[in-house]
């Protein structure tokens, strides 16, 4: 039986919480890896997201004894330029990403319609969802926003004191920590490592993802982070001093093996070559690499003389894409030890295969455990916001990865350093302790039951606050003596 913050025991009674993530997998997958983590422990839980998602959604959701999680769909509202029918940003283009950030702020009748419905204990919501607390808060629902964004990129690009005098930082301003963040750990950001933080700072026809991320922060009744201290104190403690906000922690959220069998086309490649000996070059859905790059990533590969597996994503026309964008005659020079996707792949079935020991990942939140936990070498290629971050973390704090060398200015990375990166992984033995961490179920099960156990916290005391309003407004004399 957990305990209350006084000592007492929490009862063991179930609560409901309801979660709605942002429509982009990225951001679903962690929501969704989170509601099987709680459901296992008694938690009702209630999952908002658009029909087009709710198949994969269900895949990865647990079912059986015990486990109570439902589906809810809802809809996008209309908005100027955005497809109707395209409900994930795996279907978009950056620029739609925007679009349906304006939707999803029109959408705020429908979310309380479903409270009042629902009637969840709890919210879990996403960072684009500023507009959500105070309608939780209306129908006496415990707001909780979920970051799925590590403590480190939070505590150096959205924290008030980035603020200075109203103003959003400039990109020479995020070459250096907000004040009072200590990260002597980490080198000096790069000019084109700033440009993408400075992402978070930018309108594109809305609310700034900076000022979004802080209206959540700031309303909710907690915040909630995927993260722990083991990996990130110093971080999560800087962010509890900007925020002043109670702040709750799910661990890494280390996912269960994947269930299902790996392909048989896929089963049968990779038993072509020795354990431990692939690579796996993959950079999220969302990730779309120039042409120019994809060259250098290919010959790269080729370079290592490895078998590997290269996955490519494109806005649009993948497969006559992909032909252009990969050096003439590639795929016949490399067909015996190289394969190139495009599109979606098994990732957590391949990295389990017993023959794939190295990971060439773009530092997705997801991807520093799936590798680990699979005992695969991380190499960092990372493109967007938060990953130059969690790379900086996970390489230089965490010990447990090698980063891909790049010009200081533009980012830009050659063949050679790509196959310098690869071949120093291959001569290492790192992240043994980060690997041993990951794979310690009692430790791993303990954020989760600790976390269940607070959440019940805020739910009692709730109901005990609402109770004490309810015999004010009845005894209000009887109230006042006491």
């Amino acid at each position: 039986m957990a305990s209350q913050a006084n000592g007492s025991p929490v009862p063991e009674t179930t609560i409901h919480v309801a979660m709605f993530p942002w429509f982009a997998f990225g951001h679903i997958n962690p929501f969704v890896q989170l509601a099987n983590k709680i459901a296992a422990h008694g938690v009702r839980v209630s999952i908002f997201s658009a029909p087009g998602n709710i198949p994969r959604i269900t895949s990865a959701l647990k079912s059986g004894p015990g486990y109570s999680t439902a589906l809810v769909p809802v809809h996008i509202p209309p908005v100027d330029g955005l497809p109707p029918g395209v409900e994930s940003t795996a279907e978009m283009t950056p620029a739609m990403g925007e679009l349906l950030k304006l939707a999803v702020d029109q959408m705020g009748p429908q979310i309380e319609a479903l409270f009042a419905q629902l009637r969840p204990d709890i919210i879990v919501f996403d960072f684009v969802m500023q507009w959500l607390p105070p309608i939780a808060h209306k129908h006496g629902i415990k707001s909780v926003f979920f970051s799925i964004f590590n403590a480190i990129g939070i505590a150096y690009l959205v924290v008030p004191s980035r603020l200075k005098d109203g103003q959003h930082p400039t990109i020479e301003d995020l070459k250096r920590p907000p004040a009072g963040l200590e990260i002597e750990t980490l080198p000096t950001f790069k000019e084109y490592e700033c440009r993408e933080f400075h992402y978070a700072y930018e309108s594109f026809g809305g609310p700034r993802a900076f000022d979004r991320f802080l209206a959540c922060v700031q309303g909710c009744d907690a915040f909630l982070m995927k993260t722990c201290l083991e990996m990130e104190g110093p971080y999560v403690k800087y962010i509890e001093s900007q925020y002043k906000r109670p702040v709750l922690l799910t661990g890494p959220i280390v996912p269960d093996p994947p269930s299902g069998e790996l392909e048989e086309r896929w089963a049968d490649w990779l038993s072509r070559f020795p354990e431990k000996s692939v690579i796996l070059c993959v950079f999220g859905s969302e990730v779309f690499l120039k042409d120019d790059q994809i060259k250098e990533l290919a010959w790269g590969l080729e370079m290592t003389g490895a078998p590997f597996i290269l996955v490519l994503r494109f806005t649009e026309n993948e497969e006559s894409r992909l032909k252009e964008a990969l050096p003439e005659g590639f795929q016949e020079k490399v067909k015996e030890r190289g394969t190139v996707h495009t599109g979606w792949i098994p990732q957590q079935l391949l990295l389990a295969h017993p023959n794939v020991g190295y990971f060439i990942t773009h530092a997705g939140s997801s991807s520093i455990i799936e590798g680990p936990i699979n005992d695969s070498q991380l190499i960092f290629l990372p493109q967007r916001l938060d990953q130059f971050l969690i790379t900086k973390l996970v390489v230089c704090n965490l010990k447990a990865g090698v980063e891909v060398k790049r010009n200081e200015e533009d980012g830009v990375f050659t063949k050679d350093d790509l196959c310098e990166a690869v071949k120093a992984a291959m001569a290492s033995e790192k992240g043994g302790e980060w690997r041993d961490f990951l794979r310690h179920r009692e430790k791993q099960e303990g954020f989760i039951v600790d976390l269940v156990g607070k959440m019940k916290e805020m739910v009692i005391e709730g109901s005990e606050s609402r109770d004490s309003v309810s015999a004010a407004v009845h005894n209000p004399v009887e109230a006042l003596e006491t």
